[in-house]
């Protein structure tokens, strides 16, 4: 998919968001824009069975044709709001965006695979729907706003921890976390605490070397496991990340306003970013194309 395409697809879902956003000023529901997950669509299970020995290339090829063809469990479909206001010099923001309850996965509700990925292929599946990447203190406000805070359950570090076998135990170490859970909060809830999180941030930039930054893996008293580091490679995932995708669309004061846009803004910027301006707030994806 081109760049002109995701440009258009961008510009449409802010159309469609300013009719479906808000009626008579209630707020509706928004949706993951992905196609229905078809009756034969494989499980999880089936495909971990199917990366498992692929190259890291050819993984997320599969992932990316997985996702967009719409493999994704129910659970994730409707995107959890998040609201809060805001003062900037003597102006009040009342913002509300929306984000997905729990980490991209492939998969059905009953067999499914939090997805790990580099941030070149969660940067292609952000732009081909029109969501981007949270930011730290994005991050941060989904900790504090999820209705399930699992606490952290870290692999010892080795080589094989950016293989699928690695991955595919984590997640089912997770999903054995979220069963105790269920009675009280299904899985379409806001779920956090269980993955670092591969954000955008000016760090992005800051290097000759393109690196991956991720944060996060808040333990229960909400101090993160992760600070903001950024010292591997756009190339690199393992079992701990987890890929949060965000609506770009946003309503602030009731008008439909872009995060990517709000945090180049000067004055607005700070309403998403606790680093002050993010000039690009993306990766970029010359290597994806």
């Amino acid at each position: 998919m081109s760049k002109t395409f995701y440009s258009a697809l961008n510009k449409s879902n802010v159309v469609l968001l300013l009719l479906a956003m808000t009626v008579s000023g209630t707020l509706k529901a928004q949706k993951l824009p992905l196609p229905p997950r078809a009756n034969d669509a494989i499980s999880g299970s089936t495909f971990k069975n199917q990366i498992e020995t692929l190259n890291l290339e050819d993984r997320e090829k599969h992932i990316y044709q997985q996702i967009l063809s719409g493999n994704v469990p129910n659970f994730l479909r409707e995107l959890t709001p998040i609201s809060f206001s805001k003062t900037i010099k003597d102006s009040t923001y009342v913002v509300t965006y929306f984000v997905l309850p729990d980490y991209l996965a492939v998969g059905s509700d009953a067999d499914y695979f939090l997805m790990p990925m580099t941030p070149i292929l969660a940067q292609k599946i952000a732009e081909a729907i029109g969501f981007t990447l949270p930011t730290k203190q994005i991050v941060d406000q989904i900790w504090t706003n999820a209705q399930v805070k699992l606490a952290p359950s870290p692999i010892p570090p080795t080589a094989q921890m950016t293989t699928i076998p690695v991955m595919w135990e984590h997640n089912n170490r997770l999903k054995g976390q979220r069963k105790v859970t269920l009675k009280q909060a299904p899985l379409n809830v806001l779920v956090a605490g269980q993955k670092k999180d591969v954000i955008i941030s000016n760090k992005i930039y800051e290097k000759s070397s393109k690196p991956v930054v991720i944060y996060g893996w808040h333990y229960q008293n909400g101090t993160p496991i992760q600070p903001v580091y950024s010292g591997h490679s756009d190339t690199y995932a393992d079992y701990s990340h987890g890929i949060r995708l965000v609506q770009d669309s946003v309503l602030i004061n009731n008008k439909v306003h872009l995060i990517t846009k709000v945090l180049q803004d000067i004055q607005k910027s700070s309403l998403f970013s606790d680093e002050g301006v993010i000039g690009k707030p993306f990766y970029p994806l010359d290597k994806a194309q």
